[in-house]
């Protein structure tokens, strides 16, 4: 697809934590006016440019709606498989030879990544809980005519249906290509909300494969850890057992691997992939507070024209707020975990996971309502025996090692994964 005007693929079948800079001199009056004036324009610049989608968020009030406090955040973040930009136009060269997978023409505008996170009131620990792509689930509003298939598909048959609605109309075709995007998002939102039991969601956060690239292009190298050496000709990953630096590239075959076609007898999965795409967004977490990222304003624009360019948010998400959540949790405030999945089926063609809904409800009732207990203060084992609330876990080395997709996933160092 090289236009806005071709048809979408909805794939049926197929910082460095931010330092406050105390600088006791003179003319430290000048510095920090001129910073202030930056930080600024830098807010102004994105908040202005990033695409924004005027999407009915859920509310969580419909059967059977889940009950949650009002001071609570919701936020669905969305990875798309698309290999095009917000407008609908090809990426550049250099980031299909990364993705090897295609170009423009390939792909879709299937949700292969769906993660709910849900921020407290109060300050406590966030979660993230992943969905896989291809749970078997309502589609809110049968989009295409289709009312249940993978739920990663809700985006993409909207998105469909909505395009050709609207040439039928005559609409103009970069209008009808943005609002099908936004018709594309308002069910697929409904869709995860109506399949975790009738969750409020407040923002959400849609991302693509060229934003993911970009984004890591600008703070590498990045520090992960894998549990075994594992290659694979389709993805290109080429990755040796324990702790080590990758690049953009490196990542995206990180991300995407799902099997192993090495000398070795691993076998990876797609709930593996899942496990790795947690580790890794732990793993830039832990990046971006011991890089200069926020302090280096050519890194910082790089990250604003990315968002400009691959993102899309509601129209409500005040992004000022959103850092600052964001902020807390890189420091190791937030965990990450996998909805279950029963047994594997074919269906209408389509190999499909299925779930038990009350399971997955159960799960997701019990992070948003969860057991009130007495926080401890975190303590960690230093030189000499002795723990201490305040040192922190050295990120070049693995805190927890994770050999399944099952077991949640604690932030704030970096995590071993298969």
């Amino acid at each position: 697809m090289t236009e806005p005007s071709a048809e979408p693929r909805h794939g049926r079948p197929r910082p460095r934590r931010r330092r406050i800079a105390a600088i006791i001199a003179g003319g430290v009056a000048v510095v920090l006016v001129a910073a202030a004036g930056v930080a600024v324009w830098k807010y102004v610049d994105l908040s202005t440019g990033i695409r924004r989608s005027a999407v009915t968020m859920p509310t969580g009030s419909a059967t059977p709606g889940v009950p949650q406090n009002t001071g609570e955040t919701n936020i669905l973040i969305m990875g798309l498989d698309s290999r095009v930009d917000q407008n609908g136009k090809p990426l550049p060269q250099e980031i299909y030879d990364a993705i090897r997978a295609g170009d423009q023409s390939d792909g879709g505008y299937n949700a292969n990544v769906l993660m709910f996170i849900h921020i407290p009131a109060n300050g406590g620990k966030a979660s993230g809980i992943s969905i896989p792509r291809d749970d078997y689930a309502s589609l809110a509003g049968s989009p295409d005519g289709v009312s249940r298939s993978k739920i990663k598909e809700a985006y993409g048959l909207a998105m469909d249906e909505k395009l050709r609605e609207l040439r039928k109309q005559g609409v103009a075709e970069a209008d009808a290509y943005q609002q099908a995007r936004t018709a594309a998002r308002q069910t697929q939102i409904q869709t995860v909300s109506d399949f975790l039991g009738g969750v409020r969601i407040d923002h959400f956060v849609e991302i693509t494969m060229g934003a993911f690239y970009e984004i890591a292009k600008a703070v590498q190298p990045i520090t992960v850890c894998l549990n075994h050496a594992t290659q694979d000709r389709f993805s290109g990953a080429d990755f040796r057992a324990g702790v080590q630096q990758i690049d953009a590239s490196q990542a995206m075959s990180f991300v995407r691997q799902r099997r192993d076609t090495g000398p070795t007898d691993l076998e990876l999965t797609d709930l593996d992939r899942t496990r790795r795409q947690q580790a890794f967004i732990v793993s830039l977490a832990v990046q971006l507070r011991q890089a200069k990222t926020f302090t280096d304003f050519g890194t910082l624009q790089s990250l604003i024209d990315t968002a400009k360019t691959y993102i899309a948010v509601d129209d409500g998400l005040d992004l000022l707020s959103f850092a600052s959540q964001a902020q807390r949790l890189s420091g190791g405030n937030i965990d990450f975990q996998t909805l279950p999945v029963e047994r594997y089926e074919t269906i209408d063609g389509k190999s499909v996971n299925i779930v038990d809904l009350a399971k997955i409800r159960a799960i997701v009732d019990a992070v948003l309502h969860p057991p009130t207990t007495t926080p401890e203060a975190p303590t960690t084992t230093g030189p000499t025996g002795e723990t201490s609330p305040t040192e922190q876990p050295t990120p070049e080395l693995p805190a927890n090692t994770y050999t399944d997709s099952a077991t949640p996933l604690q932030s704030g160092a970096i995590p071993c994964v298969n």
